[in-house]
């Protein structure tokens, strides 16, 4: 629905304003929607178009039984495409559209200068149309339960992707095979005495260790991949034995998957974004005096932390202040840093006003885990009180567990570093020389839930048609699990992952 002129008029300000303070975004449409559309289009991840698949009912379900029993309210939604399309719920009031339009015009500024969107597709709008003709298509001529069937296997693998590089090309191109010529007997010196001299130029356990090198770096060279890929989704578009419409389904939920991608990775820096600009459009520009009460109950709802679950919104927000706060008092810098003087690190002010420049710099290359790791202070965390928490069994409750800065910091990190998801790598496809596929996963410190890679593991069978193993730890212990698409199998592993190894070997 298109905006009545008084909405038009206050997006027209809002967007003046934006400018004014130097935000340079995508042209944004804003369309007017009831609860039930914006629910709708919510559950297809925010485009008003998808393929047709049983998730997505289900997410509606869930959205408007909330909405319904009033345990959560959507309040805007903003597309990452150019040109941005963002949606306003008819029936808002009047301050609710003003925060919820400065709030988006913050995201699309954002999307359009944060590095980590660059490699986004700015017309998926479009692309995801696309896709859901394309797989309608599939559905027509295969069938409803076939695809669907492959669907349901892909979306289970969709965290298993590189969102570092993209483009994997080259990632699972095996490499070149090793000459014959490196032998070293090939490239004998030119004396008069070969046989006499034999022995002393090309000892046998050289010329054997060498050929035995060479023998090895040709194996690695025919294997597939030559090294271990993160990206276990291209893996599969590459190598599995799979019809073309079945690689085009996979290749489709791996574009939407590096899409979303971004968001995951600075959803505490652009809703801290957001929530800065328009807090600041807000209370200087656009307010009345008879709607600071109204806005302060709308911001305090959206930057309330409830529980024990970080709020994205009033973790970057207060970061981004801070920072802001920092860079303009001059608190930064090797005489900062070797400051022990608490009371003069409180009162230090050298009055550089440095804080916009920075925060704008910061929002260009930065992402959640390197903003948190380079900015978050132990002064920062004892002014909003962090802490880590466990939970405890006599208590039967979660308490605080550290107030610690690099325990909250650590706990701060783990919680956003690849999603918070395990990272899996594709080691060898055809393991025992069986055309069977092996991953790995890498440690970090927490095990994998047997439940959960037991299901990961049957879907990746369902596409790789031959059993798949995963190498992981479990406590000390490497152990090796198998499924062959029918039984699940967990046994102790004899061979350390593949990351564990070469580590290992750098320190032997």
């Amino acid at each position: 629905m298109s905006l009545p002129l008084y909405l038009w008029k206050l997006k027209e300000d809002t967007r003046g304003h934006a400018v004014d303070f130097g935000l340079d975004f995508f042209e944004v449409v804003f369309e007017l929607v009831s609860n039930e559309d914006l629910n709708e289009i919510a559950a297809y991840g925010g485009f008003p178009v998808r393929y047709p698949h049983w998730r997505f009912g289900m997410e509606y379900d869930r959205m408007a039984k909330g909405h319904l029993y009033g345990l959560h309210k959507i309040y805007e939604m903003v597309i990452n495409n150019d040109p941005c399309y963002a949606y306003l719920v008819e029936g808002s009031s009047q301050i609710d559209y003003k925060l919820i339009m400065a709030h988006v015009y913050a995201h699309s500024d954002f999307f359009k200068n944060n590095m980590w969107f660059a490699h986004t597709n700015r017309k998926m709008m479009d692309e995801m149309a696309n896709h859901a003709t394309r797989i309608r298509r599939y559905i027509d001529r295969y069938g409803v339960e076939r695809v669907e069937t492959v669907i349901d296997a892909c979306l289970s693998l969709d965290n298993l992707i590189d969102f570092h590089f993209p483009d994997q090309t080259a990632q699972v191109q095996a490499a070149p095979e090793v000459e014959d010529d490196e032998d070293p007997a090939n490239h004998r010196f030119p004396i008069d005495s070969p046989e006499y001299l034999e022995r002393y130029l090309y000892p046998r356990e050289y010329v054997e260790s060498h050929k035995k090198k060479q023998e090895e770096a040709q194996a690695q060279a025919r294997k597939i991949p030559p090294s271990p890929v993160k990206d276990v989704m291209h893996f599969l578009s590459v190598y599995a034995p799979l019809e073309e419409w079945e690689r085009d389904i996979i290749s489709m939920i791996r574009e939407e998957a590096l899409y979303y991608a971004p968001q995951g990775q600075t959803k505490i820096m652009n809703e801290g974004w957001a929530a800065y600009w328009h807090s600041r459009i807000l209370t200087e520009k656009t307010l009345d005096s008879s709607e600071i009460v109204d806005f302060a109950d709308s911001h305090s709802k959206t930057t309330a932390v409830h529980g024990k679950n970080i709020n994205p919104y009033k973790l970057g927000l207060e970061l981004f202040r801070d920072i802001e706060d920092r860079w303009n008092k001059g608190k930064f810098g090797k005489e900062y840093e070797d400051c022990n003087d608490l009371r003069l690190r409180r009162m230090w002010d050298r009055g550089l006003g440095a804080g916009q420049e920075k925060i704008f710099q910061i929002r260009q290359v930065y992402n959640d885990v390197s903003f948190l790791d380079e900015f978050l202070t132990p002064e920062f965390c004892l002014e909003h009180k962090l802490f880590t928490w466990v939970f405890k069994e006599q208590y039967n409750r979660y308490v605080i567990d550290s107030r610690q800065f690099e325990e909250v910091k650590r706990s701060l990190l783990k919680q956003i570093t690849n999603f918070g998801h395990p990272i899996i790598r594709a080691v060898d496809a055809n393991h025992g020389n069986r055309g069977e596929l092996l991953l790995e996963h890498t440690h970090e410190g927490e095990d994998l839930d047997q439940r959960y890679a037991q299901d990961v593991l049957r879907n990746l069978q369902a596409i790789w048609r031959r059993p798949v193993h995963i190498v992981t730890r479990v406590g000390s212990e490497n152990q090796f699990w198998t499924h062959d698409g029918e039984t699940f199998e967990a046994g102790r592993a004899v061979e350390p992952v593949a990351a564990e190894k070469e580590t290992e070997d750098k320190e032997s």
